[in-house]
């Protein structure tokens, strides 16, 4: 089968990368995807499929269903960056907006593995469901689907994503499969909003210097990781923007610092969270100012299923040989590492990995010396448009063996 497979995602090239390109051309933020998601509608319908809304913008088909067998999820993103686009490619967004992060290749591969599943939904041991996801960029997206029903109707019993990796120095087309294990870490962004009294510059004892507050609390922060966290709980806090005043001669009266944490554990992160409020509530107490601390949006970290991460190996190595095939932990065995290496981004498929057996997979999509030297998310990044039926065949043939293992 796996061969038969490959061959029929070959021959689906010309579609699969049309897909993309319309998706690429017409890149959309958020969960404001209204012509994203009407094109994947459209293209699943003309394949036979009856595609459901599920929450603000995703979209979810089923395939298969003619067998008994349980159910067995594919996941793949479809929003855009606001980033003006500058690669060198002929088909740039005119939007403003960009796919530097190849949430259009995800959606198209998805796309044609929607179609190789139609044109074998007869040998479809269980079911499997097609999650087209809005929002991830935001770390939105899987949650509100989730809130939805994603997991339910039916009941989702496994699920995989793929995500394109540009700028990496590999064969276009290698796969490499996460260990079981987190291997992309929660993030939780955040805000603090400092209050002091505002006067003038020459009358500093007059107020409450908020900016003086601010540098105390920014470098507080980082005693965090420099003295109350143990040198294996990896984790990051980042201050990302500072917002004051308006006149140089102004004492203003309240600052405004905005900034992102990751980490690896949940219990390290809600230390952070809780250590992070009382510091900055501490510090500007001190200076006979208040600060308030709030959390915004973000996502768990993602935990990969043991067994889960075998099956998907096997089957990876099946389809397209041990040549364009790893693991993370036999990738970086190779390149004489120690333990594998985790991503330092984080993916809102963490909702889902915390709700079933769950699996990331990475696929190289770009070397440096073919010219693919950006890396994700900057407005030059160019994605390999050559491994798009790769793609589309690993999301349907590690389905598909999946549900014939575990009937």
């Amino acid at each position: 089968m796996e061969q038969k497979l490959l061959e029929e995602a070959f021959a689906l090239k010309d579609q699969i990368v049309s897909d993309r390109r319309y998706l690429h051309t017409h890149a959309e933020t958020g969960f404001d995807l209204k012509e994203t998601t009407a094109y994947v509608k459209e293209q699943l319908v003309k394949m036979g499929y009856e595609p459901k809304p599920c929450g603000k913008s995703g979209l979810t088909v089923l395939a298969g269903g003619k067998k008994p067998g349980k159910v067995f999820m594919l996941r793949a993103d479809m929003d855009a960056l606001p980033i003006q686009e500058e690669a060198d490619v002929d088909f740039q967004s005119p939007t403003g907006k960009m796919h530097a992060c190849g949430h259009d290749m995800h959606a198209a591969m998805l796309l044609g593995a929607a179609r190789l599943l139609k044109q074998h939904e007869n040998e479809i041991e269980g079911t499997i469901k097609l999650d087209f996801q809005p929002a991830e960029e935001i770390f939105k997206g899987s949650h509100d689907m989730i809130d939805a029903g994603l997991l339910k109707n039916p009941d989702v019993d496994a699920a995989l994503m793929i995500h394109v990796m540009t700028n990496m120095p590999m064969t276009p087309g290698t796969v490499i499969v996460c260990d079981g294990g987190v291997s992309a870490p929660a993030c939780d962004f955040f805000t603090i909003k400092i209050q002091g009294k505002g006067c003038h510059g020459s009358m500093p004892n007059t107020g409450i210097d908020p900016v003086n507050i601010a540098a105390h609390t920014i470098i507080a922060l980082q005693e965090l990781s420099a003295r109350e966290l143990a040198i294996m709980d990896e984790a990051v806090l980042t201050v990302g923007t500072i917002h004051a005043g308006n006149a140089a001669n102004v004492i203003p009266d309240t600052v405004e610092l905005t900034g992102s944490i990751r980490t690896y554990d949940e219990e390290i992160r809600d230390y952070i969270k809780t250590r992070m409020t009382e510091i900055a509530k501490g510090v500007a107490e001190t200076f006979r100012g208040s600060a308030e601390v709030s959390f915004g949006n973000g996502c768990p970290t993602l935990l990969n299923d043991n067994a889960l991460s075998a099956d998907a190996a096997k089957y990876v190595k099946e389809l397209l040989g041990t040549e364009k095939a790893f693991t993370a932990g036999q990738l970086n065995a190779l390149s004489g590492g120690g333990k594998p290496a985790k991503t330092s981004g984080s993916e809102d498929f963490a909702y889902v990995s915390q709700e079933v057996p769950s699996i990331m997979l990475a696929l190289a999509s770009g070397q440096p010396d073919q010219g693919y030297c950006y890396p994700q998310h900057h407005p030059k990044a160019k994605f390999d448009e050559s491994v798009l039926p790769s793609g589309s065949a690993v999301y349907a043939y590690t389905a598909m063996r999946w549900l014939q293992e575990h009937k």
